[in-house]
């Protein structure tokens, strides 16, 4: 077996290579090729993962390469990590919504806006490759903003991909450790889409404990000093809420914040990113350090190996991933969706089962309007976005700015997308081809 992971000088990495190294006997890795453009990058990480491996025995080998082409053919597995214009892109789209006094976050609002439209482009590059090189390989997409990448990945390529986050991974092993039981035991109703989800219900070896689930994220929430507007929002809905959705019901707040912060997110990381290279490089450390969980996605190789690891095994076990919304298991599947009242050829976060398949959506109940409201806006968002960034139409992105409950007022827009669009010129030829 051979997997390739694109943009493999990533600061993740290790943690993904720790987590094929634990899965060793579920996943029988032969070959793990790190392909990653950034050389310096690459052979510090390159270099760490093989340490890894000679010290959990060689249980496969590790390569890197700067050529795509080279990872990919004939992967049985293709993981995308990649962030088009690195850690400066990310802090210009947050200073961007700082100067426009509107939510800068990497994948939500209108700093998501920007790395999705530089990151699309290349994917779908990606795409093509996998198809050519690998057409059989599955393509796990954990790049941000993940469920909008990979709504592009399935409308416009022949690629079997699914999008993975590790929030839903974190969830369901926070709730198993809320109710003290095995975390597969845990099933979640989770619906939404990426980075904007609620658990509506949990049961344990088929009872219901939703209630026990929900007192103890109300208590969680307290002993962290959570404002009691985000209480009282958990008990009006009866659900456990994504912390990203905070950026949608408390925007203001979220603003200010911004304003008043030292440094942006995307500075503190390149921070956090200089440290741990620095401790890469160390030739007598051979696991990935504690300082890794600084980083943020943790879980990411739990989440990530566990997947390839059951659609390997034909395992038939439940991830929350995403896909697109169809109910396979109705008779007239054609016109089924899993989420009833959201239309079947989007992609949502949800519950689904894995075989060597893939994963196939476990049908559920409606959304109630509360819910369904804001994802019918977002997802009108995000079709607009897949097609400004698959085209270069600043209409369509100018509309995608309009509709997005996060966006500018009308008058704003085009200030507002002129200035994102510039400080990305370099990443966004498309737009620019009428000048």
């Amino acid at each position: 077996m051979k997997i390739a992971v694109i943009g493999g000088g990533s600061t993740y990495t290790p943690e993904l290579v720790d987590g094929f190294i634990r899965r060793k006997d579920a996943l029988p890795v032969d070959e793990l090729w790190l392909m990653d453009i950034a050389a310096e990058r690459l052979e510090v990480v390159g270099d760490f993962a093989r340490r890894m491996v000679e010290a959990a025995g060689s249980p496969f080998t590790v390569h890197a390469t700067a050529e795509r082409s080279t990872a990919i053919e004939g992967a049985s597995f293709v993981v995308t990590q990649i962030r088009v214009g690195g850690m400066e892109a990310r802090s210009k789209d947050e200073h961007l919504g700082i100067r426009h006094g509107l939510v800068g976050q990497e994948t939500t609002g209108v700093g998501g806006m920007a790395k999705a439209l530089r990151t699309i482009p290349v994917m779908l590059e990606i795409a093509r490759d996998v198809a050519r090189l690998a057409p059989d390989a599955f393509l796990i997409n954990f790049a941000n903003p993940s469920g909008l990448v990979t709504e592009a990945l399935l409308r416009h390529s022949d690629v079997q991909a699914i999008g993975l986050c590790n929030i839903p991974w974190n969830a369901k092993a926070q709730i198993a450790e809320w109710l003290g039981v095995p975390v597969q035991e845990v099933e979640m109703d989770y619906v939404g889409l990426n980075h904007l989800s609620w658990i509506r219900g949990v049961r344990v070896r088929g009872q219901d404990r939703t209630e026990q689930m929900l007192s103890a994220y109300v208590d969680a929430l307290e002993r962290e000093g959570v404002h009691g507007a985000s209480l009282d929002l958990v008990r009006a809905m009866h659900a456990w809420l994504n912390y990203y959705l905070r950026y949608y019901y408390h925007t203001a707040q979220v603003i200010e914040e911004q304003k008043a912060a030292a440094q942006t997110r995307a500075e503190e990381v390149m921070e956090i990113e200089k440290d741990l290279f620095a401790l890469y490089s160390d030739p007598t450390l051979k696991e990935k350090p504690e300082a890794l969980e600084k980083r943020g996605g943790a879980y990411y190789s739990e989440a990530a190996a566990a997947l390839m690891a059951d659609i390997f095994n034909d395992a038939g076990t439940t991830h929350v991933v995403n896909v697109h919304n169809v109910d396979s298991h109705n008779v007239d599947s054609r016109n089924a969706a899993a989420i009833p009242n959201l239309p079947k050829d989007v992609v949502v976060e949800i519950p689904c089962r894995i075989t060597r398949s893939g994963a196939t959506p476990i049908p559920t109940e409606p959304m109630a309007p509360a819910m369904w409201g804001l994802i019918c806006a977002v997802k009108a968002y995000e079709l607009l976005t897949v097609q400004a960034a698959v085209t270069g139409d600043r209409e369509a992105a100018r509309l995608a700015l309009l509709v997005h409950p996060l966006g500018p007022e009308g008058d704003r827009i085009d200030a507002v997308l002129d200035d994102l669009l510039e400080i990305n010129r370099q990443y966004l030829p498309r737009f620019f081809t009428q000048e």
